[in-house]
């Protein structure tokens, strides 16, 4: 998986997350939510989500699927879910995390069991084949305490939005996201707008991924990443609803088109 998609995901799957946390009691409750994505421009990808949440318990499903000129090339989709409990009221907290992702004619899935916010078992179907000489290992001590991609980035205030390091694991690769503060900035997802806060992200591979590769290095220098977060509604925690992500192609653009229940 190429960085660049698996973050887009990421970022995706997280503005569907969030949503179900609005409101001062949770109850059983369903919601949709959509998003575009460009690049350079044009049009890439486009996602829709469900979600589902109780007083404990929630579960996300989505489908991405390629747009625009990319389909001119291959298709992409893109099948995840996760399920866990909802700890508090400022925490999601997985169990299982799902992805179906096909390229062209290619399916592979990656299925991940957490415990106690540590993975403990990880699973992809077929196995990759990797070169041991250039492949960087994901180590025990690199999945304790970590996030899926789903819900890694539903954030509280606590501590500071923008302060802080994400740890992610997407079933193959294991990576950093330090958040700093760069300010506000205005928003409109469909009817909802108002202010968000402006984190700078910069990206540190772990381990999962080969040495050398071209696409991790030029994300690992780059100066220019960002995502805004915001709340709507009664919402207790924050999601992206805009987020850029450098590529050598020219910057890929996720943005929220619906923004709330």
């Amino acid at each position: 998986m190429m960085f660049s998609q698996g973050l887009g995901r990421s970022f995706l799957a997280a503005m569907a997350g969030v949503l179900a946390l609005g409101g001062a009691a949770l109850a059983d409750e369903s919601y949709h939510t959509d998003y575009r994505v460009t690049l350079a421009g044009l049009p890439v990808a486009r996602a829709s989500f469900t979600t589902n949440i109780s007083d404990s318990d929630y579960k996300i499903a989505g489908d991405i699927s390629s747009a625009g000129l990319v389909n001119v090339f291959t298709s992409l989709t893109a099948k995840t879910s996760v399920a866990g409990q909802v700890v508090g009221t400022e925490r999601l907290e997985p169990q299982s995390y799902e992805l179906i992702y096909t390229r062209g004619k290619r399916t592979r899935t990656y299925d991940v069991r957490f415990s106690g916010g540590s993975v403990v078992k990880t699973s992809i179907t077929p196995e990759p084949k990797r070169n041991a000489d250039r492949w960087i290992p994901v180590s025990p001590g690199d999945l304790r305490a970590v996030f899926d991609p789903l819900g890694g980035l539903v954030l509280s205030e606590r501590g500071g939005l923008c302060n802080r390091t994400i740890p992610i694991y997407d079933g193959e690769s294991r990576m950093d996201l330090v958040l700093s503060p760069k300010g506000k900035a205005k928003f409109t997802a469909g009817d909802v707008s108002g202010e968000a806060t402006v984190c700078s992200v910069r990206y540190v591979p772990k381990s999962g991924f080969n040495k050398g590769r071209s696409d991790i290095e030029y994300l690992r220098q780059a100066n220019d990443m960002e995502i805004w977060f915001a709340k709507a509604g009664g919402m207790k925690l924050y999601a992206p609803v805009y987020a850029k992500v450098p590529t050598r192609v020219g910057p890929l653009y996720i943005t929220a088109t619906r923004f709330g229940a």
